[in-house]
């Protein structure tokens, strides 16, 4: 298992432009695909949440899309962050301050289950197991800081 590098302030710590690379294993058909793009965590409003928007290119299957997705990130107690959905459900905290987090979100009839870990001052990773009646997924995520 890799180190975890602390972070005291999760927000402040994702703050900006990183590119983003991804690989979707269906664990079930055995079918690999891809998603490689940026992510911007840019301040949203005055209480210091962050807007996380994702664009890229997501392959699969032997074809290639646009592919998009948004949340937004909320100050949490002692430097922590609440997850939540454009239309402001809740997804999942987070707390980075050991460099590693354990989310669990439900959403039935499936389950998502991330782990995430900070590698280094310009580098996290986050897995997402997603499992369900039509879901047998493992998504693995690495986040590098765009300069």
């Amino acid at each position: 298992m890799a180190d975890a590098l602390p972070v005291a302030d999760a927000l402040g710590y994702l703050a900006g432009r990183w590119r983003v690379r991804r690989t979707v294993l269906d664990l079930t058909a055995g079918e690999t695909g891809r998603f490689e793009g940026v992510a911007d965590f840019t301040a949203h409003g005055d209480d210091g949440t962050l807007a996380h928007a994702e664009r890229g290119e997501f392959h699969w299957r032997g074809t290639a899309r646009s592919a998009t997705r948004a949340h937004a990130y909320a100050p949490g107690p002692g430097g922590t962050a609440l997850v939540g959905f454009p239309d402001g459900r809740p997804f999942h905290d987070l707390d980075l301050r050991t460099g590693r987090w354990r989310a669990v979100h439900g959403c039935p009839p499936d389950r998502y289950e991330g782990q995430f870990t900070v590698l280094g001052p310009d580098r996290w990773q986050v897995v997402w197991r997603v499992t369900g009646p039509a879901k047998n997924l493992l998504l693995t995520t690495v986040h590098d800081r765009s300069r």
